[in-house]
């Protein structure tokens, strides 16, 4: 920012005689900082061109996690399983399914009998799959034994009812199930008695699902494996195929990949190159897709078995957090021929089927239908194309069912998600420390401490996993710091720079470091890394009295600790959720940047000769909060933490649906963490900071959360700090007000343990 825009932030203009003189020079041992314009806006902008060279650069990366074997079919199933199960997990395909039953049913007076004519008959159908968790739709039967079992699933808009090439599979033979998938509309998504959401059904169980290690899109390849069940039950040795148009190509095209029991799949309007799968609605985003898969990629997953691509217009979607539009043929066709660049030409069948000129038909043309039926029983041909028949069912009704199938996954997802402590418990704490499981371990009335040093080594693995599964880590290394800065600040007790470090190219860390002006030569003296909120600035840590920050910066340099107030990527509402969004196709999130940025800060300020590197704490309010328990607990260079107006029982903060203050009811649709549900709650993120002092500071009216949910996460900080013996490490203030640094308790831990005398009264 110019000095004429920070003189616009309130508060600071009255503070414009403490600004340093232009002639002040630039800190020692740092080339002057001669930037202009919002470098908030220079920090997001450099950002974004990274992710998109980094998305740019997976493509030739993905290799590496591939080791197929082309020298029979069989090793070559083998070659993929571990990319086969990789796929699996971040699609969320990790439930074990219920066995099937295939049941016929109607609604109130309703017969199971849709329509019957000549062939085939029609029957409304409903199949367990997970608990409480029923895949609906139609089961159509050829009037003589079927010649293949077909799984064909319509776009999300489409009923099963008007899938018209469905019953021309039936019609020539086979016997076909249509699953309902869910809507892009928002009906039910929501409560009436909260709110009810303009998500997407199809968002609304994506965005609880994804913080539990579960997707929209896991679930329903699930519901088409489930009639996999069933047919291959049946009769293990049919032939069993899936075919799909739109959303429908893409749950074809994702099962045939994760169940090899498929043995021919139709994707129609789905395929294409998935570079800028960012852009597509967010119910398509998947957590580190792009770093092993493109659609070339899933391809493979099915080879040797026979796919069929059709290329027909994509269903055009708007205003759902990404869009959707047709792709050129080039595109898809390139794609498509990377195919035979991974795997050996001919090693599997496949198919691209187009119109003339290569341009859009079907979808459910006959060629490609033919293409696909071929796969399934010998000669492939199709009936004619003929009316859809008659509903004879008087009372059913699709949006009763539309509602029956986005319950039952928001449902399941909540059940995870009251269940995911003890989860969460056996994946870390009890897995390292099982002792500390055990009630009966000590009976005595002084219980016995755990080992800290056993802990703290155990940990280390999780600490990386954290890092690496959860947050996403880049694998670009650190350039050199190239510090730059310039005087903005010149108080009678401090002095305050604006510095500039590199971080990667395109990315650089930018904050203020504020230097008390009565540290003597060779003195080494403790840092407070002040962290802003969402949408702050790190000069509202400093000065302009801000409610939410009192100066707190400012306030701590005038205790003696050298300070310094870093910016993180959350200013810009779009442009940092969009952000996430690009990183998360690679496998990484908003964190992913602001770890490495503040790694950079950690290595730079170290080097001061003003500083002890032993002595660098963290303190942040709000989102700087949520950034208290996330970098730190990752980088051990920060002596201790303090999160302030954030600290949370986080899985139901993000996740849960019965809760006012939620995220799943505010704009804020970044915050799920693939999986982190079952991983890492607040708790478990803490315990990743022992042995070093942690404290939460609590505003009894903070509407970020409520004062029993704190105390009850944060018990679990404290009760882990007991059984290692470091309870005075750790402690929680509350005072009665808002959303706000408080100073008082804080203060007088950072001076304690940051080993800084308080100032004399």
């Amino acid at each position: 920012m110019t000095r004429r825009e920070l003189l616009q932030i309130p508060g600071l203009a009255a503070a414009s005689p403490a600004w340093a003189s232009p002639s002040t020079p630039a800190l020692p041992g740092t080339e002057p900082l001669d930037w202009e314009g919002d470098l908030s806006v220079r920090m997001m902008d450099g950002a974004h061109r990274f992710v998109e060279r980094k998305i740019a650069e997976s493509l030739a990366q993905r290799p590496k996690y591939w080791k197929r074997d082309l020298s029979s079919p069989a090793a070559y199933e083998k070659s993929i399983e571990p990319n086969r199960a990789r796929f699996r997990k971040i699609i969320g395909l990790v439930d074990e399914r219920l066995p099937v039953v295939m049941e016929r049913f109607g609604d109130d007076e309703d017969s199971p009998l849709v329509a019957e004519t000549d062939s085939p008959r029609i029957s409304q159908v409903r199949w367990p799959v997970l608990a409480g968790v029923f895949g609906e739709g139609l089961l159509l039967e050829p009037t003589r034994p079927a010649s293949g079992f077909v799984i064909a699933v319509p776009d999300a808009d489409r009923q099963p009812e008007q899938l018209a090439w469905a019953y021309r599979l039936a019609a020539s033979g086979m016997e076909v199930v249509v699953p309902v998938l869910l809507d892009r509309t928002s009906r039910w998504s929501g409560h009436p008695d909260i709110r009810v959401t303009d998500q997407s059904h199809r968002e609304w169980i994506y965005r609880q699902a994804f913080h539990m290690g579960r997707h929209v899109i896991g679930y329903e390849v699930q519901k088409v494996l489930a009639a996999v069940d069933w047919f291959h039950r049946r009769d293990p040795g049919a032939k069993i195929g899936v075919a799909g148009y739109g959303e429908g190509g893409l749950i074809a095209f994702y099962s045939a990949a994760a169940d090899t029991r498929i043995d021919a799949a139709l994707v129609s309007g789905y395929f294409d190159n998935r570079q800028a799968v960012w852009s597509e609605p967010i119910y398509r985003n998947v957590w580190g897709l792009l770093r092993e898969f493109g659609d070339a990629e899933l391809a493979t997953l099915i080879a040797p078995r026979r796919l069929v691509v059709e290329y027909s217009p994509t269903p055009e979607v708007t205003n759902q957090k990404g869009e959707l539009h047709t792709p050129p043929f080039d595109r898809v066709a390139a794609e498509f021929a990377r195919i035979d660049s991974l795997i050996a030409p001919g090693f599997q069948v496949k198919d691209l089927v187009s119109g003339e000129a290569h341009s859009p038909v079907g979808p459910g043309s006959t060629a490609a239908l033919e293409a696909f039926a071929r796969a399934l029983r010998p000669g492939g041909t199709m009936a004619a194309a003929g009316e859809i028949p008659q509903d004879r069912r008087r009372s059913f009704n699709a949006g009763e069912r539309q509602h029956r199938q986005v319950q039952a996954l928001e449902d399941h997802v909540q059940r995870l998600i009251r269940g995911s402590e003890r989860v969460r418990e056996n994946f870390f704490l009890y897995k390292i420390a099982p002792e500390l499981a055990d009630d009966t371990w000590n009976t005595d009335l002084r219980r016995k401490t755990y080992p800290a040093a056993k802990f703290i080594a155990d940990a280390r693995w999780y600490r990386q996993y954290f890092r690496e599964e959860v947050l996403g880590q880049f694998d670009e290394p650190l350039l050199p710091p190239h510090a730059r800065s310039r005087p903005i600040y010149d108080n009678p007790k401090w002095t305050g720079y604006e510095v500039v470090l590199d971080v990667w190219p395109e990315v650089f860390a930018w904050g203020i470091l504020v230097v008390p002006k009565d540290i003597r030569p060779g003195e080494r003296r403790p840092v407070v890394v002040c962290q802003h909120g969402r949408q702050g600035v790190p000069q509202e840590t400093v000065q302009g009295n801000s409610g939410y920050y009192r100066d707190f910066a400012a306030r701590l340099a005038e205790r003696g600790f050298v300070t310094f107030a870093p910016h993180n990527l959350y200013r810009g509402e779009e442009r940092y959720r969009w952000l996430s969004r690009k990183g998360n196709g690679i496998k990484a999130s908003l964190f992913s940047f602001i770890v490495s940025q503040h790694d950079q800060i950690l290595r730079w300020l170290a080097s001061l000769p003003f500083v002890d590197g032993s002595r660098i704490g963290f303190y942040g309010l709000s989102y700087g909060g949520e950034t208290a328990v996330r970098v730190p607990t990752v980088l051990e260079g920060y002596a201790l933490s303090i999160c302030s107006g954030d600290f949370n029982s986080w899985t139901e903060k993000v996740a849960a649906t019965d809760l006012r203050f939620g995220f799943m009811y505010s704009i804020e649709w970044e915050m799920p963490y693939f999986d982190m549900g079952s991983t890492f709650d607040y708790a478990e993120m803490t315990y990743l900071m022992v042995p070093r002092p942690f404290m939460v500071e609590r505003g009894h009216n903070d509407r970020v959360s409520r004062d029993q949910w704190v105390a009850r996460e944060y018990a679990k900080t404290r009760w882990l700090y007991a059984q290692l013996g470091l309870e005075s490490n750790t402690e929680i203030e509350y005072f009665n007000g808002g959303h706000t640094i408080n100073g008082e308790g804080t203060f007088e831990f950072l001076h304690r343990h940051l080993k800084w005398p308080k100032p004399k009264a």
